[in-house]
């Protein structure tokens, strides 16, 4: 398999030509950031099938992006991939419960107050992927880190961390490149934070984003047969 560091594909722009569910869906153009162009999912199954993380971003309440996103999930498994389903949903410390509910050992009702544990948006708008990784029987992989620790960041800064919250990280400051300080800087004013302080903020943001790369890297190694599908924001 290549190296992980070498490998990951971004794919966006894929629910706005694949929202409906159709016949001929794989066939419906997507747009390829690498190579900037269009083209069939179709044609893309045997790049995907040799790389280990497939980045498929949405807008969260946008359920013709989570309908594509399994598409590409479904189009790996017909392929005989080996696939698992990365969340930024689901916290790691909630792997158990996306077991048991792959599994099919826990109540719809059930879960639902888990996902809700997790995440803000409606459980129906995220219904279709759980249940296709049920049914199918695909890994589901929990990547983020605790709210209370990006709270945490978010109020007092990295360096409030004990090591122990830290965990795998290293030290994380906001040293980013102009484009991506700019982006933060848009989301920090839109979400109203007040006095709260923006490098913090920023820190949280390379905490939440950090985190989940280092669990994915983690999954990747323990099971390098498998690809990698990652959900998670355009952000």
């Amino acid at each position: 398999m290549p190296r992980i560091g070498k490998s990951i594909l971004a794919i966006i722009q894929l629910a706005a030509c694949m929202g409906a569910s159709r016949p001929d869906e794989f066939e419906q153009p997507i747009y390829r950031i690498r190579e900037g162009r269009d083209s069939a999912l179709s044609d893309q199954i045997p790049q995907l099938k040799q790389t280990r993380i497939v980045s498929v971003v949405e807008h969260h309440a946008n359920k013709a992006h989570h309908r594509a996103q399994i598409r590409v999930v479904e189009a790996l498994v017909k392929s005989g991939s080996k696939v698992a389903i990365g969340l930024e949903m689901f916290r790691r410390d909630s792997q158990p419960d996306l077991d048991r509910w792959v599994a099919g050992d826990i109540q719809s009702a059930a879960f639902e107050k888990i996902y809700y544990d997790n995440w803000t948006f409606p459980w129906e708008t995220y219904r279709i992927i759980f249940d296709y990784a049920r049914a199918h029987r695909v890994p589901l992989v929990g990547l983020n880190v605790s709210r209370k620790i990006t709270a945490q960041v978010a109020r007092k800064g990295f360096k409030s961390l004990s090591d122990e919250q830290r965990g795998k990280l290293s030290d994380v400051t906001c040293v980013v490149d102009e484009d991506y300080r700019n982006y933060i800087r848009k989301a920090f004013g839109g979400h109203g934070h007040g006095k709260m302080n923006f490098t913090h903020f920023c820190e949280a943001q390379l905490v939440w984003d950090s985190i989940m790369a280092i669990n994915a890297i983690d999954y990747l190694k323990a099971n390098p047969d498998f690809v990698l599908v990652l959900l998670c924001g355009v952000g």
